[in-house]
């Protein structure tokens, strides 16, 4: 009989510590806790020592760092009836740690499940064009389209970023024949505008030619000298007629008598 009180102590030292040891909780600076009060909610607490009355009380972790989920790629129609896959990538975290346990079951497999109808949603409503040359916009509409519905569990969406859009082989064919298409017509614009230009100078040209015919002689002889410049080839250059005139008048003038 004597052995049995220290055993007995001992016992009960060993169930208090255990007691201690199962009521303590430690958490980091960027965790909290959402504590339980027989099945109420009490209040969130952390980070550091945290203490629960045991069978009482009960907490959920939270982490409150920033999450970085892969949203997989999505099947997309375009606006204009083109079919390709897009995925992106979605930065969120958690504001309020109590609506994040309470209103939503799992608040990180909701995020991910909306941000996959979403994407579908939002890109649905878009051109193939739209989604390649406007993805700053695209991003920017997607991210206040989940963070207005992600807010009522307490989550922020920072950023959302489409990374890839894929198209099948004869859907890039096709662009870039259009793309082509496009450079040719840029360029025969540009090419008539230069022929306008051309035109129109060479109207002026021709207009201030006619007013003084001295200019038009100065230029044919501007023209013999870049041609004599060349000396392989053989350059036969029509003499103006108000040169050639006055000669051919005084060959055919008839003879005076005497002479």
């Amino acid at each position: 009989m004597g052995f049995d009180f220290p055993i007995g102590l001992s016992a009960i030292v060993l169930l208090l510590a255990v007691l201690v040891a199962s009521s303590l909780r430690i958490l980091r600076e960027y965790e909290r806790a959402v504590v339980f009060q027989l099945g109420r909610f009490w209040r969130v607490k952390g980070p550091g020592l945290v203490l629960l009355i045991p069978g009482i009380q009960q907490m959920v972790r939270v982490d409150l760092r920033m999450v970085v989920m892969d949203v997989p790629s999505q099947d997309v129609i375009s606006r204009d009836n083109v079919t390709l896959k897009v995925n992106a990538v979605l930065y969120f975290r958690v504001v309020d740690p109590q609506r994040a346990v309470i209103q939503v079951e799992n608040f990180l497999a909701a995020t991910s499940q909306l941000a996959q109808t979403t994407l579908r949603a939002v890109l649905g409503k878009h051109a193939l064009d739209e989604m390649l040359s406007e993805r700053e916009r695209l991003n920017l509409d997607l991210q206040k389209i989940l963070d207005s519905q992600t807010d009522a569990w307490g989550i922020k969406v920072a950023n959302v970023e489409i990374k890839h859009v894929d198209l099948n082989e004869s859907m890039i064919r096709a662009i870039a024949r259009q793309a082509e298409a496009e450079r040719e017509r840029r360029a025969k614009v540009i090419h008539a505008e230069g022929e306008l230009q051309a035109s129109e100078k060479l109207a002026q040209a021709a207009e201030i030619l006619a007013r003084q015919p001295q200019a038009l002689q100065l230029r044919y002889l501007e023209t013999l000298t870049v041609i004599a410049a060349d000396k392989n080839s053989t350059i036969v250059f029509p003499l103006p007629l108000d040169i050639v005139g006055p000669l051919l008048q005084a060959l055919n003038r008839p003879a005076e008598p005497g002479a």
